[in-house]
């Protein structure tokens, strides 16, 4: 990098050189703060950084040599509380002359400038080309912390301790920075000199509010975008990151309160700068990465803050997948798996010890590479052990081998998966009684399409199906064994092994239970399943009871009068009606005004956590028996519902460019009609159509190219409708004669195929 890129002039750099050097004793700091109004070329910004720090150990080495060796210095006795009082009162009794002042706290200076003068000066610079006045503004407002106080903070010298106000103008900061890129390079370099020389003079310890809100202030900076900037971009983030904890809880929910737009620039801000790190368009424009193997953590760590503001926001102010970072997907993402699982949240950095930045793709990778590692340990086990007791080695000990027969499968299923309980991590391949063929994938995938099928049916009496909310949930009914739920959980968790997409409906707060823990627990008797449930989770599986609730919160009489409720209640259990106390003595505790909010909070816990406790258990131990890795610490439960059930967002367009086809090809006149009539449909007949031709509305993780999709050509009258072989995601269509023809029969289809047009 060029060091002299913000000289402005020759004749300084001469003045410049004329200047004495950094002193490091206490005595001459304030000389240094002069100084380093002079010094503002990145090397120098670095090197006198580093001179600070090494300033002040020796400063505290020297003191303590001073007093190990100095003849002259004699010990002082311990200040005793009598002693302090005797101190202080002869200190008052002097004469006012003699009394050393206490210095005060720094007095910001007034600054008056309103939005509407600032944009005055800016339209003024713009016709008149005089731009001294904005010049003086931007190089006076961002000299000092204490000069970013003055210009932005609503009250100059009110304290404005609170997490819920910054104390900043915003209107005025955001007009600032939003002409700051507009204005002469000049100017942009002033500003960035000026935070040169306020984050040296900043590096030290305790930071009061003001410094808060400037850190605050100078991290929106827009200038960031250039990779120009990204050495000062650095030393502000690697300050920002090592504030106390008090300080980031402050930070948080300041940038809790920024708008959606300028919150998502910052995020992508930071996302670039991590992106350009890793991979830097041209080498010679950032410093050496051996040099600056901290820049990536402090902006991962500051990125962890506005994470934190967003997930504690209702709603979110951004998507999560907005702190997503792609460019993380093309790194050796195993090898920060292997150091994060090795060392932990320990001193060495990994990206896995902040798992918001890495997306979803790059979590299946390490959930499948874990797998594979532990699948491929298991089968060399199984091997070892065979040729130990000099048995011949059988090549099907690498599989889970799955034998059932059709009109037994949920049994045979559950027979074969409990006694082969210690293979589940091993590749699983299926074989239907007495029907001939190898199993490529289609079997796999049609056993788990019979089976979801059967399981989830209403008649089975396992999931109960809420209209409503058009999702499936546990039956609380009480039974004497609950291995079948057991077995949907390990299908669960052998279809993220083995990447198949499941057409299953549960909804959200199941996923979140999935993790609570997400490590299943050493100890048997640590409940299970148990999750931090609220009404808004219940408005998700119950809207309507939901609902119901929340008018009951909100209910301006007299809830005991009215309602006539106490902390009980019923179910219905195979046609008699049950009651259950949510407390001791339940029964008898009338639902009042008062304690409305705890009779809604324990009704909600009783019916997604406790009413179904045994069979929720079930479930998990089930899925984790498959699923046993601390890859699923690094998944939110949105993330385990996608790795199970696949991604809703659908794009024909992505779906066409990959589709293959048998018989056809994609100029024929039958396809264009297929995609002319297809990319027309609505949403929702986009959803059918791919439910029909692969058994789930939703795309895998790796989008539509892991779906394998083919159209084939089906020589038969064209007065049939097309037909689906979902196991193999392929469409078999007639030759159709016009698009007319061709769309009516399609969606006819689509929209009766359950039971119908599927194999």
């Amino acid at each position: 990098m060029n060091e002299d890129h913000f000289s402005s002039h020759p004749q300084e750099e001469k003045e410049r050189k004329k200047l004495p050097p950094i002193l490091t004793s206490s005595a001459s700091r304030q000389g240094t703060d002069r100084a380093t109004k002079s010094l503002f070329t990145f090397s120098s910004f670095i090197s006198t950084i580093n001179q600070k720090k090494e300033a002040a150990s020796s400063r505290n080495l020297a003191s303590h040599l001073v007093k190990q060796n100095g003849k002259s210095v004699r010990e002082l006795p311990p200040i005793c509380p009598d002693v302090r009082q005797k101190q202080r009162l002869s200190i008052e009794t002097l004469p006012p002359e003699m009394k050393a002042p206490i210095p005060p706290e720094p007095v910001i200076p007034i600054r008056t400038k309103t939005v509407k003068e600032f944009q005055e000066d800016m339209e003024k610079a713009k016709t008149s080309g005089d731009w001294t006045s904005v010049h003086d503004f931007y190089l006076t407002t961002f000299d000092s912390f204490l000069e970013v106080n003055a210009a932005f903070k609503k009250d100059a010298n009110a304290p404005f301790n609170t997490i819920e106000d910054s104390g900043i103008n915003t209107k005025f900061l955001n007009a600032v920075y939003d002409s700051i890129l507009s204005t002469p390079p000049d100017t942009q370099k002033a500003v960035l000199k000026g935070i040169i020389n306020s984050l040296l003079r900043e590096w030290k310890g305790a930071r009061t509010k003001d410094d808060l809100r400037a850190y605050f202030t100078l991290v929106q900076n827009p200038q960031y975008t250039s990779t120009s900037t990204y050495v000062i971009f650095a030393h502000l983030l690697r300050q920002i990151a090592t504030l106390a904890e008090a300080d980031h809880h402050f930070l948080v929910h300041w940038f809790k309160k920024l708008s959606q737009r300028r919150f998502k620039q910052l995020v992508d801000r930071l996302l670039q700068f991590i992106s350009l790190r890793l991979f830097p368009a041209k080498s010679e424009e950032l410093p050496p990465m051996g040099k600056c193997t901290w820049w990536n953590p402090s902006a991962t760590k500051v990125l962890a803050l506005l994470n934190a503001a967003n997930s504690i926001s209702n709603p979110p102010v951004i998507p999560f997948t907005d702190f997503y970072n792609l460019t993380l997907d093309h790194i050796d993402i195993m090898e920060e798996y292997n150091t994060w699982h090795s060392y932990g949240n320990s001193h060495r950095f990994s990206f896995c010890q902040f798992p918001f930045i890495l997306s979803i793709a790059a979590k299946k990778t390490i959930t499948q590479r874990d797998s594979e590692q532990q699948m491929i340990s298991i089968a060399r086990q199984s091997l070892v052990d065979k040729v130990s007791r000099r048995q011949r080695p059988d090549m099907t000990l690498l599989f889970l081998n799955i034998k059932v027969r059709r009109m037994h499968l949920v049994s045979d299923s559950l027979d074969e998966l409990t006694r082969k309980r210690a293979d589940l991590k091993k590749k699983l391949k299926v074989t239907f009684v007495g029907e001939a063929g190898l199993d490529m994938g289609g079997l796999t995938k049609e056993w788990f399409l019979l089976l979801i099928r059967q399981i989830f049916h209403a008649d089975y009496g396992m999931f109960a199906y809420q209209m409503d909310s058009q999702c499936h949930w546990f039956s609380s009914l009480k039974c004497d064994n609950y291995s079948e739920f057991r077995l949907v959980g390990t299908l669960m968790g052998l279809a993220v092994y083995n990447s198949i997409t499941l057409d299953i409906r549960f909804p959200p707060c199941c996923y979140k239970k999935l993790l609570s823990p997400p490590i299943v627990p050493c100890d048997q008797s640590t409940p299970v399943g148990i999750a931090a449930v609220s009404l808004d989770d219940l408005q998700l599986v119950m809207p309507e009871l939901a609902h119901g609730l929340s008018e009951l919160l909100a209910y301006e009489g007299n809830v005991e009068e009215d309602f006539y409720s106490t902390f009980q209640v019923f179910q219905e259990e195979f046609g008699i009606l049950k009651s259950y106390n949510l407390k001791p003595g339940g029964d008898r505790i009338p639902v009042t005004n008062q304690n409305r909010k705890e009779y809604v909070q324990l009704y909600v816990d009783f019916l997604l956590n406790k009413s179904m406790y045994k069979q929720f258990a079930a479930f998990y131990y089930g899925f984790h028996s498959v699923c046993a890795s601390n890859a699923l610490m690094l998944l939110r439960p949105e993330e385990v519902e996608i790795l199970v059930c696949g991604c809703p967002e659908l794009d024909m367009h992505a779906l066409q460019k990959v589709t293959q086809y048998e018989g056809y090809t994609k100029t024929d006149p039958t396809i264009r009609y297929f995609w002319d009539v297809v990319l027309g449909f609505p949403l929702e007949l986009q959803k059918k159509l791919l439910h029909f031709t692969t058994g789930s509305d939703r795309v895998p993780v790796g989008g539509m190219v892991d779906l394998n999709f083919k159209i084939a050509k089906h020589e038969v009258s064209t007065d049939w409708l097309p037909i689906s072989h979902t196991c193999f995601n392929q469409l078999c269509l007639p030759v159709y004669k016009s698009k007319k023809e061709l769309k009516q029969k399609l969606t006819i289809a689509i929209s009766n195929a359950e039971g119908f047009g599927m194999e």
